[in-house]
């Protein structure tokens, strides 16, 4: 039986086939599972508002902004 302790929210993301492809390849080269690997990297993400603030700009400006605000 699976220990659901911290369980709280099933979360579902659409990759595109390059990025599966490379989270694949990392998991099979480090013997790790994706779920842990999305983890880790959901954890080191700053939380701090003028780190989000930055990142979120220059995500914009190479293009990397949320497609959603357009079709909304």
């Amino acid at each position: 039986m699976m220990n659901k302790k911290w369980a709280v929210k099933r979360l579902t993301v659409n990759l595109t086939s390059s990025e599966a492809q490379k989270l694949e390849d990392y998991c099979a080269h480090t013997g790790r599972p994706s779920t842990d690997v999305i983890r880790e990297l959901v954890r080191s993400l700053p939380v701090e508002e003028e780190k989000v603030a930055e990142i979120a700009d220059s995500s914009e400006l190479a293009g990397l902004g949320s497609s959603q605000k357009s079709k909304n």
